[in-house]
């Protein structure tokens, strides 16, 4: 579970994040709202790449607030970004071992690490591949292989559908969905409601720095304000 105590964060005069609280179970989590929400901001907060103003975060059982961003990524946290952080000219293996590498893990078992999260990312075919020669679809899914490779505690999930054609959603859909049997707790943030709907959990959406909303994908559907600033329609309201 991670505890997301009264987090703030400032730039300026700006309030991107204002108090904010939450707790998301183990399991997928979806974080939705408009742009400038707040959305990726979190996701720095938590990966250390922002100090917050104020507040905290523990994340099963440890308190993460004050670790910088390389501790976090050996103690487990993991993400991925709007924009591909792969190499092209790299192998898709060695792009997924850079990251153990960096995590933290020892050297003795990184080719068989390596192995599964290629596996589970349906990328064995593809191994020694450059990784700028695949398609659009399978980068993301070496974007997701870098995500676990090893044992991620936190996996945090920045609009890995953007772009796609819709064709190639089911594929990566499937791999995203997987995540959550990493025994890690999975945040996912995308604009494409369809898939939030059907992978995550629970569903928390902020609204210019602020909570509006937090329930199960049903809850979310049926709430008359989050269905018309973020879903585009309203629910049908029985009687």
């Amino acid at each position: 579970m991670i505890l997301i105590e009264d987090l703030t964060v400032r730039f300026g005069g700006v309030v991107s994040l204002d108090a904010v609280r939450a707790e998301l179970p183990v399991g997928t989590v979806g974080l939705i709202g408009p742009n400038g929400a707040g959305k990726t901001t979190l996701l720095n907060v938590l990966s250390g790449f922002v100090p917050p103003t104020a507040g905290r975060v523990v994340a099963f059982g440890e308190n993460l607030s004050g670790m910088p961003a390389h501790r976090r990524a050996r103690w487990g946290v993991r993400r991925t970004f709007q924009t591909e952080q792969a190499i092209g000219a790299l192998s898709v293996a060695e792009n997924v071992a850079m990251v153990h590498e960096h995590c933290g893990s020892g050297r003795r078992d990184r080719r068989a690490a390596v192995d599964r999260a290629l596996e589970f990312a349906g990328l064995t075919g593809q191994r020694d591949r450059p990784v700028g020669g695949l398609s659009a679809a399978d980068r993301r899914c070496v974007e997701l292989a870098r995500a676990v490779v090893g044992r991620p505690r936190v996996v945090l999930l920045d609009e890995p559908a953007a772009g796609l054609p819709e064709a190639e959603l089911p594929a990566l859909a499937e791999v995203v969905g997987a995540v959550r049997e990493r025994d890690a707790g999975v945040l996912l943030i995308d604009h494409n409601m369809a898939l939030i709907m059907e992978l995550c959990d629970r569903i928390h959406v902020l609204d210019q720095g602020v909570t509006l909303a937090e329930g199960t994908p049903v809850e979310i559907r049926s709430n008359l304000d989050v269905a018309a600033a973020y879903l585009g329609e309203r629910p049908v309201v029985d009687g």
